[in-house]
């Protein structure tokens, strides 16, 4: 299998969302036969009610580049595990979260499964998922809506708040979110 540029959107609102963040990326950056090529700001985001209860408690949410020889199936299997490692309620799955994971793309492949759709099929109404993966690759085009992921996001009608978490100086990942929500600035708030 050819590497492939893949993207995981990764959120915590339950428990120390701190430190689950940075638990996630450190195991996200220990995969197999996979590099970690980009990780966007953390952003803090209000929980989104789509059929979902994720509880009242807002989100640290960000987003990971990878690029990977990991089929998308055993990806999937290593994100349930790393979920799964770190308390989620798998029985539970839309209530509140320590920690959620999702592949949003793929490369270019579209994948149509009954527990793997990417894909991500409701990345593009979501703010809190469109905003840190601009910060990352602007121009990463979807490849079913055709739209570069800016420009989804630049149409985006959804009224939820994103507010950038600024980095501590000194982190431990460099440029990368610390998840420490000590300060923010908000991204947009729609009237």
């Amino acid at each position: 299998m050819s590497r492939e540029t893949v993207f995981i959107g990764f959120g915590s609102n339950l428990g120390d969302r701190k430190d689950f963040c940075d638990r996630t990326l450190a195991l996200l950056s220990l995969l197999p036969s996979s590099e970690v090529t980009g990780v966007s700001s953390l952003y803090e985001t209000e929980p989104v009610e789509d059929g979902a209860h994720p509880g009242r408690e807002w989100f640290l949410n960000g987003v990971i580049r990878l690029e990977t020889d990991l089929a998308p199936r055993r990806l999937l299997d290593v994100c349930r595990e790393v979920e799964k490692a770190l308390g989620r309620d798998l029985d539970h799955r839309n209530g509140p979260r320590t920690l959620d994971l999702d592949i949003l793309f793929y490369g270019s492949r579209i994948i149509d499964e009954p527990d793997l759709v990417v894909p991500h099929p409701r990345l593009h109404l979501r703010r809190f998922v469109l905003t840190p993966l601009v910060e990352i690759d602007p121009e990463w085009k979807h490849p079913v809506l055709l739209k570069t992921v800016k420009n989804l996001l630049d149409h985006l009608t959804d009224p939820a708040q994103v507010r950038r978490v600024e980095s501590a100086s000194g982190s431990r990942y460099g440029s990368r979110p610390t998840c420490s929500p000590s300060s923010s600035t908000l991204v947009r708030n729609p009237a």
